[in-house]
């Protein structure tokens, strides 16, 4: 795996608790992510603030969120918080800075319920403060495949720290989720990996899932050919194809979901499925 180098930037923010269409709010400590995953959708936040620079090689650090956050907690209703909306809230720098773990704490002790989705096993540092309140805990697995992870998500955590993360949390009374995807066309769509993450959440005790196909959204279908050509240069016709062709389209996203929820269905697992494909 290449080396990661990432820029970052201290920034001040003027407000941190914004409406979300995800939820009724969102928080971000961080504009940009370090884990640099090459579906992310997330691009779209930094196409004016960072316009000419890969997404994955920056991250500007909101280093006053705290002291925004504390006064719009006393100020604004109670209302869902997702934990974050446009970056990962526990990417690397958060280690050092704490920032997220500052902002979950002040959420909760204002009571304002709180979900998170992370692809990082740092997340685990803050379980204590999420116990026993009203937290969602989600993580993001696309593959078990170690390799295959590291390309596509080269700055997260590994799939089995993510997973012993998610049992972490079970284990304290924390409410568990998983989001399985995107699933990538001809590498993690296969009946084989996702018979396999389903099993592996199944046995972590989430209490429900969804799943999610691969969708070309702002920047997304650059960074992806730019990672094909390197790496997989045979598949570029077929991505070209189920991407470009409406009808070769339709039949993919068609047959990917009847064979997704013939595995949910075989696993038992129908009644924990909250999105298909």
């Amino acid at each position: 795996m290449d080396a990661i180098y990432v820029s970052y930037r201290q920034v001040e923010s003027k407000s941190l608790l914004n409406k979300s269409g995800l939820s009724d709010y969102a928080v971000n400590c961080y504009t940009g992510c370090a884990h640099g995953c090459i579906y992310c959708y997330a691009r779209f936040a930094t196409r004016f603030s960072h316009p000419h620079e890969d997404w994955g090689k920056f991250v500007d650090v909101k280093v006053n969120a705290p002291q925004v956050l504390a006064r719009e907690v006393k100020r604004k209703k109670a209302g869902q918080v997702i934990l974050s909306s446009v970056c990962d809230a526990w990417q690397p720098i958060e280690e050092k800075t704490q920032l997220t773990r500052q902002c979950l704490e002040l959420l909760l002790r204002y009571r304002f319920p709180v979900r998170t989705l992370t692809k990082n096993a740092l997340a685990a540092r803050d379980l204590d403060l999420m116990q026993d309140n009203d937290v969602h805990f989600g993580v993001t697995l696309t593959t078990l495949d170690a390799k295959l992870a590291a390309l596509i998500e080269p700055g997260a955590s590994n799939p089995q720290e993510r997973l012993a993360t998610l049992e972490a949390a079970k284990s304290k009374g924390i409410k568990t989720y998983a989001f399985l995807g995107p699933l990538m066309p001809f590498l993690s769509d296969t009946d084989e990996n996702i018979t396999a993450l389903l099993k592996a959440v199944k046995e972590t005790g989430v209490g429900y899932f969804y799943m999610d196909k691969l969708n070309l959204r702002y920047g997304v279908w650059p960074a992806l050919l730019k990672f094909l050509q390197k790496h997989y240069p045979d598949l570029i016709p077929k991505y070209r194809k189920i991407f470009f062709d409406d009808i070769a389209k339709d039949a993919y996203i068609s047959g990917l979901s009847s064979s997704t929820r013939k595995i949910v269905s075989k696993l038992g697992m129908d009644d924990k499925m909250q999105m298909g494909i």
